[in-house]
């Protein structure tokens, strides 16, 4: 129901995120108390002042991404693991930062009993991207920031796509899809206006 009437409804079509969406069991990723609410389209309090994301948004990112079977995926804000177990559903080896240790931890053990193998979780800030392991073929980001950081697009690989909400980061923030071209050219443009928690940073 909850792929029916919040996501397909809403014209997402990709026939591998439908599937995820359906497969992926979300109400493993909420707190106890909001089992009841997990399927609901809305964000919800996972805690440390992060949330998960609504259902649509979830799917409206991983299908702007267009990962396929084998796409090296790099997450900015694991959260609670959710939208890292629907890329990993779509076939994505995902490399996912979390700067909150509590959240790192606490999604890894979730993703590791929930059988998921391709997915490498760290405790990192994810502004600098994971360079260990770039190039990316896509790059999501879970969190509003005030502009597009510069290591994330230097982490993308040519023809790669990079979806990351931005705008200020407590008001107005803007979905944008931003593109690499084969000569290296960049190139974004906005999808919709969004809500997210701000991208946390660790002090300089």
């Amino acid at each position: 129901m909850m792929v029916r009437e919040q996501i397909e409804s809403r014209g997402i079509s990709d026939p591998h995120v439908l599937a995820a969406m359906r497969k992926v069991p979300r109400h493993e990723f909420v707190p106890e108390k909001y089992t009841e609410a997990a399927y609901e389209d809305h964000p919800l309090p996972i805690g440390h002042g992060q949330t998960i994301s609504q259902p649509y948004i979830v799917a409206l990112m991983t299908e702007l991404l267009r990962v396929t079977s084998g796409s090296k995926v790099l997450e900015v804000g694991t959260g609670s693991g959710y939208q890292t177990a629907i890329l990993a559903e779509v076939g994505a080896e995902v490399y996912s930062l979390e700067i909150l240790a509590p959240l790192a931890a606490e999604s890894s053990a979730r993703l590791q009993r929930l059988g998921y193998t391709k997915i490498h979780v760290k405790q990192s800030d994810g502004y600098l991207g994971w360079p260990e392991h770039a190039p990316f073929d896509a790059i999501i980001v879970t969190a509003g920031a005030d502009h597009v950081p510069p290591p994330l697009v230097e982490q993308l690989k040519p023809n790669g796509r990079l979806v990351i909400p931005v705008g200020d980061p407590h008001g107005e923030q803007s979905l944008l899809l931003v593109q690499k071209g084969v000569d290296g050219g960049v190139t974004s443009r906005s999808v919709g206006p969004v809500l997210f928690v701000p991208l946390t940073r660790e002090p300089t």
